[in-house]
């Protein structure tokens, strides 16, 4: 291990301050005593198993837990640094199409992918977008309106983009919500089509849900599916491959279906651009977010006394929670869904307990899907994360918990009866842990954004198959 060097990338590479750099090297470093380093990703597996690591502080284990997961982005950052070609540092430049807030994006600058150009449709995503990537050239506007498609395929020429990567808006056919067939956000295909046949890129990337490829929009006066569309219009000048994945299949801890194609232009003197193998190994969500020590949610219905009577550690909690990350903050719920979630076990619905179901203000049971007031499972990776991820009462939402104690009347009370943090959420949709969002960013918002997007870490994979 040379930690100097770790040191210098470091400070290089992060914002951190002077002491925060040393005491994560520290950090390593005492991982190192505990259990001798090997480059390899089951040694924070091994690491956790050892018995001077489990006598540690929950905080402590979560602070080395941290330093050694840098120390792996150090170590895989700089072992690609050298094997980057000129094309990948000078090329691989790209227009991202509704590109809401870059989530996608995370990964490129650490892979020599550079975003030169961005459209997103609302003012909120496209400012929050610039400050995150400064030097993308963001147009804020609607693709479908002339003066601003015109702005987009300028610029993409001016700036030799030669990868497009669009993920039109999907709520016309998502699973979620209801499906529209003749929802106008289906049609936003289309432009994304014509911005391809005017700027010629080398590359196309479109992301979207599975229902994407089997929707069919009307073209001409007729109806076609989207899947036949892109062929009748770009197969001539491009091959083109349609998957379905999930991502839990390329190491991201949580199961979300995708429609992805990949585009090659033909007579490029690159390979044919295709998905990357699948990786063996399911990363759960106790790979994930299992190191973390328990958190209570905030009761906002309550008062403090009554706040304390039933989570008497809650302000020491915070307290740890809140020095691993500033998005790593208790979650605010009522009561009611509280006590529900405190009597669920790890991956069972709350409409399964005999006494502390659901229930409304006047007490009345709540009426809802089994996927509702559900808790995730450990051994698994995470259910999809969506729009709505902050409440108890919509899809999947709840922490996995853990057996926490048993009460004078024989009943067994699961701790973390709360969604799941923003951090937790960041942390399965694989978003690095130094993404520059501005700390005022709106917990409310970035949650529902995030909801929407899609790993960074399964696009990076992607990416780095093209060459």
């Amino acid at each position: 291990m040379n930690l100097e060097v770790f040191k210098d990338w470091l400070t290089a590479h992060t914002n951190y301050s002077k002491a925060t750099i040393s005491n994560t090297v520290s950090r390593v470093k005492r991982a190192d005593k505990m259990l001798p380093w090997f480059n390899d990703k089951v040694y924070q597996f091994r690491l956790e198993q050892e018995e001077t690591y489990q006598q540690l502080s929950c905080s402590v284990r979560s602070q080395i837990k941290k330093a050694v997961k840098l120390y792996f982005e150090y170590i895989e950052k700089t072992s690609k640094e050298p094997t980057l070609n000129e094309e990948q540092k000078n090329g691989g430049k790209v227009l991202s199409l509704f590109s809401n807030i870059g989530v996608a994006e995370a990964y490129f600058e650490s892979i020599g992918v550079d975003v030169v150009v961005a459209n997103e449709l609302v003012e909120r995503r496209a400012k929050l977008y610039s400050n995150i990537y400064p030097d993308t050239h963001m147009i804020c506007g609607d693709i479908t309106q002339q003066k601003v498609f015109d702005e987009i395929v300028e610029e993409s020429l001016n700036n030799n983009v030669d990868i497009v990567m669009a993920t039109p808006p999907c709520q016309g056919m998502s699973t979620v919500g209801r499906q529209v067939e003749n929802d106008e956000r289906n049609k936003l295909i289309c432009p994304v089509v014509d911005v391809i046949k005017k700027i010629k890129p080398r590359y196309v990337f479109l992301e979207n849900v599975p229902l994407f490829l089997s929707t069919s929009i009307e073209i001409g006066g007729k109806k076609t599916l989207i899947s036949n569309y892109l062929k009748n219009e770009l197969e001539a000048n491009y091959k083109i491959n349609m998957y379905i994945i999930d991502t839990k299949d390329y190491s991201i801890p949580q199961t979300r279906e995708r429609a992805i194609i990949l585009m090659t232009r033909i007579g490029n003197e690159n390979k044919e651009w295709i998905l990357p193998e699948k990786d063996s190994k399911i990363v759960t969500m106790y790979d994930a977010i299992g190191h973390l020590p328990t958190m209570d949610p905030f009761v906002k219905d309550v008062s403090e006394d009554e706040l304390l009577e039933m989570f008497p550690h809650f302000y020491e909690r915070k307290e740890v929670a809140e020095k691993i990350s500033n998005w790593h903050t208790p979650p605010h719920h009522i009561k009611r869904q509280v006590v529900a979630m405190q009597h669920t076990p790890t991956g069972c619905t709350a409409f399964d307990n005999l006494v502390y179901y659901p229930i409304k203000e006047d007490g009345s049971a709540v009426k809802g899907f089994r996927n509702t007031y559900k808790r995730q499972n450990w051994n698994t990776a995470a259910y999809t994360v969506t729009m709505d991820n902050r409440k108890i009462s919509s899809q999947n939402n709840v922490h996995p918990g853990r057996l926490e104690y048993e009460t004078k009347a024989g009943e067994n009370i699961y701790s973390d009866a709360r969604t799941l943090t923003l951090y937790e959420l960041m942390t399965i949709m694989s978003l690095p842990e130094d993404w520059s969002v501005p700390e005022n960013t709106s917990e409310a918002f970035l949650r529902r954004v995030i909801g929407e997007g899609i790993p960074p870490l399964f696009v990076k994979k992607v990416f780095e198959n093209i060459n």
